[in-house]
């Protein structure tokens, strides 16, 4: 008996968009679940950067790690901040893994730029900070906010620290819980986007798929909150 024929090869659009295409891998970025920030503006900067999640981000944590719990997934990622951290561990939970966190993970540092000590409002125009609000709703650019990481620099540590990832996971299935902006810096990478460093607004517990084989990336799915609707956990 003659031995089976080799399948044939991927066509030109498996190819182009990694559908079925032996050894792909994929990401899939989770933003973490809703935050409770302080109550007042101000104060310890900390509390803002690293808030906690709330109890409704508690209970869209645990959504996204049932949603993700039917599907092998080999690694789990997370920034450092808890919001994000927390939410990888709903993840996690279900596959038997740890999470390992990667401070380049973390959000774009709003302010960070600001005297210790000091509220932004003590080093920065109330009305320089309109006009800043202003053209981040028209230009989405992190660059136009006063004494903030940039653009470059943001996109830069994402990118390399996703690249880390993927490359000791070839072929793997890897979560990585971050957030809004990281997601974004992705997606616009993969889809060859610059002028803006935000394109959409990713909902909190979302996940967002990405196929990774050698150096092509592609985007599978944005904004997947299926899981979310069902019990009316759905938030910005």
């Amino acid at each position: 008996m003659d031995p089976p024929a080799e399948p044939p090869p991927p066509d030109a659009f498996a190819r182009a968009f990694l559908t079925d295409v032996p050894g792909t891998g994929e990401v899939i970025l989770v933003r973490h679940g809703q935050q409770a920030y302080p109550s007042e503006r101000g104060g310890d900067r900390s509390a803002w950067v690293d808030a906690p999640l709330s109890e409704l981000g508690r209970r869209q944590a645990v959504a996204v790690g049932e949603a993700l719990a039917g599907q092998p997934i080999d690694a789990v990622y997370s920034s450092n901040l808890q919001r994000a951290r927390d939410t990888g561990a709903q993840v996690a939970r279900h596959h038997g893994v740890e999470v390992t966190e990667m401070e380049a993970l973390r959000e774009v540092e709003m302010f960070r730029d600001v005297p210790e000590g000091k509220d932004v409002l003590d080093v920065v125009d109330p009305l320089l900070l309109l006009g800043a609000r202003e053209r981040f709703a028209n230009e989405r650019r992190w660059d136009v906010w006063p004494l903030t990481e940039t653009g470059d620099e943001f996109r830069h540590r994402v990118l390399m620290a996703l690249e880390s990832i993927i490359v000791r996971h070839p072929g793997q299935r890897v979560a990585i819980a971050c957030h809004g902006g990281v997601i974004n810096i992705v997606a616009i990478a993969v889809l060859g986007h610059r002028d803006e460093d935000m394109v959409f607004r990713p909902a909190h517990a979302s996940f967002h798929r990405i196929g990774v084989h050698g150096a092509r990336r592609v985007i599978w799915s944005l904004n997947e909150t299926h899981h979310l609707r069902v019990d009316d956990l759905l938030s910005f």
